[in-house]
């Protein structure tokens, strides 16, 4: 028996968490691409259900394929340069909220370091020579035991910017090695955790925990909007055992 991936049970119009005649505004699922990945030819992207979905459709920005959260999409051209110019000129309000090792209180803490790609293209560094700007603001929402839950505001949008400059605050988010963030366990957070015999502990994260939790953009009438994200359900599930056990 053949079983299908659970991925591909997903129904584009499941993910909508606003849409009018020219923009949908979709809650990424974690673990799928934003565009077409090079390698796979066939494998889901959001962009090509967005496309069976309205035929226009192009996104006007991008997640990480491990990123869940706000995602605008463009139903027509004229609203593809409405929103990518917004973009573009950084009128668009992005706010994240990511699990992150230690305990932190940042209070609209800037961080203005300059990020290079790396040869092979999947990672980043801070580069003072030959870096691209990059800036993003900082706030802590809860500090927990050993764990933060942190807002986070990127001005630019950098690849894997959020990652790395929470790493240069040494609060590197929980399921991140590539930054140098640990895993996250239910023993580290419940005392007098014991586990059954040979056996191995699992994360309560299988992936980096970030979420795009809201944007703020306006619509092609000039309406300014505020489009939310629910948390999914593994970041969910990390948040509640933080809340539980903390």
């Amino acid at each position: 028996i053949r079983h299908t991936p659970v991925i591909m049970r997903i129904k584009f119009k499941d993910l909508i968490v606003f849409e009018n005649d020219d923009i949908i505004v979709i809650n990424k699922p974690p673990h799928i691409a934003s565009l077409d990945e090079r390698q796979a030819d066939n494998s889901l992207s959001i962009l090509r259900m967005a496309k069976e979905y309205s035929s226009d459709a192009q996104l006007a920005h991008r997640l990480d394929k491990e990123t869940s959260g706000i995602l605008a999409i463009a139903k027509n051209p004229a609203a593809y340069r409405h929103l990518s110019m917004q973009f573009e000129h950084r009128q668009v309000a992005k706010r994240y909220h990511a699990v992150v090792n230690g305990v932190h209180d940042f209070d609209m803490i800037s961080v203005y370091l300059p990020i290079a790609q790396k040869r092979d293209g999947t990672e980043v560094a801070i580069d003072r020579v030959k870096g691209k700007p990059a800036e993003t603001i900082f706030n802590t929402i809860h500090a927990y035991r050993k764990h933060t839950i942190v807002e986070c505001m990127p001005i630019t949008g950098r690849m894997h910017q959020i990652r790395i400059h929470l790493t240069c605050l040494k609060a590197p988010i929980v399921c991140d090695p590539t930054y140098g963030g640990e895993m996250i366990y239910l023993s580290d957070l419940k005392r007098g955790f014991n586990l059954k015999k040979d056996t191995d502990e699992l994360p309560l994260m299988k992936r980096v925990a970030l979420h795009a939790r809201s944007l703020t953009f306006r619509l092609l009438n000039d309406e300014q909007v505020t489009i939310e994200a629910p948390y999914p359900k593994d970041f969910d599930v990390l948040v509640k055992q933080l809340n539980k056990f903390s």
